[in-house]
């Protein structure tokens, strides 16, 4: 199974020494309390922090800087990077923030049924290789993405779209996060890789991943059930390729075994689907509840880019990525970190440092130096941001050219967040609108 997880724990053979307690080198820095001390370590989990994650990541900042301890869920430490200057470090530096989930120290505190284990055990995907190898598959994943037509992809967006929407659109009211925002990657993904067009087994992929990314016992069950989806797949496609990505991903590396090519799928799989969705619903969000984009839905295509754009730099579908694993000891922010810490790129975070917005009127309108999409040799593939992209705007220009009175039904305080370290996402998205005319088609 790809989803080895625990049992791959042979990780601890280098971590025979406990977790450190990373108490500062330098005698000046007493505002360096150790990861895991309840009165100064933050936690990332919780209600508070899954309503109002940017009021966590500023009293953080406040009060430790651009590098902190925090907690994560069942109060496992860590180091959580806020500073948008220090993310970029992390990022580019492969040799001292390794990917390779075996070198971490605190694997001991760990629980098996740990929540955010799904992504965080070792496993063979590609982002867990390193050097030479990590470089090879990331890119033959690379060469795969470049085969896929922009324009063939957009009028296939196009004509799912409103097939969705035909089916609401007579009614005056919908929940865009169960009747759209899901539905349109979902479908496009299906395309993209080569999947059966069977409703319940798309349904089932996407609520696999989905799952396998909660803060919750579901997570581990959830990713289960994707591997076991897309074994199958890759099964089915290393016999008899077809043109879609699946297919040109297998052929660009024929020296990887079944296992490594289903972990690798599903990785490509995870980035198109739920991050896809969750960019759809917190545009729609945005546009739905700000004047500067709800008096421009009907007719104003450039709003609907700007808004994107805002969403990526300011509500990031991808909030956190656990992580990188210090290769050595190392200064960080200010900071000593341990060789075998784990370091938390909070991304949403440094997306907000306030050290790049001196002048909050200035706004992110053309500006595309966030770090939504991770970056360095551990970012998206080259060609998934934009394959992304496609998909998520053309959802959302069909969506409103079909019902341009798009209103939220409910007040925007009382839209419920999922409960996600990983991503940042309506549980729902209830609207109102006139009734529209099915398509012709």
């Amino acid at each position: 199974m790809v989803t080895n997880l625990q049992d791959d724990q042979d990780a601890q053979d280098s971590q025979d020494t406990p977790a450190p307690q990373h108490a500062p080198d330098a005698p000046d820095a007493p505002d360096a309390p150790p990861p895991g001390c309840p009165a100064h370590a933050a936690r990332l989990y919780g209600p508070d922090f899954r309503r109002r994650p940017d009021e966590t990541y500023q009293r953080i900042r406040q009060d430790s800087g651009p590098v902190a301890p925090v907690l994560l869920e069942g109060d496992i430490d860590a180091w959580f990077v806020l500073g948008y200057r220090e993310t970029r470090q992390v990022l580019s530096d492969t040799e001292t923030f390794g990917r390779d989930p075996r070198r971490w120290n605190g694997w001991d505190s760990v629980p098996p049924d740990w929540p955010l284990m799904p992504w965080v055990a070792y496993s063979p995907m590609m982002t867990f290789t390193e050097g030479e190898e990590h470089q090879r598959r990331a890119t033959a994943a690379s060469e795969a993405l470049a085969t896929v037509d922009p324009f063939v992809l957009r009028g296939h967006c196009e004509r799912l779209a409103d097939q969705l929407i035909d089916k609401f659109a007579a009614s005056g009211r919908a929940d865009l996060v169960y009747d759209y925002i899901y539905s349109v990657p979902t479908l496009a993904t299906a395309e993209l890789f080569g999947l059966s067009q069977d409703e319940a087994g798309l349904e089932a992929l996407a609520a696999g991943l989905t799952v396998s990314f909660l803060s919750n016992e579901e997570a581990i069950a959830g990713q289960q059930r994707v591997a076991a989806y897309v074994t199958e797949l890759v099964r089915a496609k290393r016999e008899d390729p077809g043109p879609d990505l699946t297919s040109r991903f297998i052929l660009n590396t024929p020296d990887l075994t079944e296992e490594q090519h289903t972990a690798d799928i599903m990785v490509l799989m995870a980035a198109a689907l739920p991050l896809t969705s969750y960019w759809i619903g917190n545009t729609l969000r945005l546009m739905l509840t700000d004047e500067r984009f709800a008096m421009n839905l009907s007719g104003n295509r450039r709003s609907i880019g700007e808004a994107m754009n805002e969403v990526l730099w300011a509500d990031s579908p991808l909030q956190n990525l656990i992580g990188r694993y210090a290769t050595r000891d190392t200064d960080l922010g200010g900071r000593r970190v341990h060789a075998g810490d784990l370091v938390v790129l909070g991304l949403a975070a440094a997306n907000a440092d306030p050290l790049l917005w001196p002048d909050t009127p200035v706004g992110h309108a053309g500006n595309h130096s966030h770090v939504a999409f991770s970056g360095g040799d551990y970012g998206c593939p080259a060609g998934g941001p934009e394959t992304a992209r496609i998909i998520a705007e053309t959802a959302i220009e069909v969506l409103l050219d079909r019902v341009p009175d798009l209103t939220l039904a409910v007040a925007p305080d009382e839209l419920r967040w999922v409960d996600s370290f990983w991503y940042r996402c309506l549980e729902s998205l209830p609207v109102t609108f006139s009734p529209a005319p099915v398509t012709a088609g």
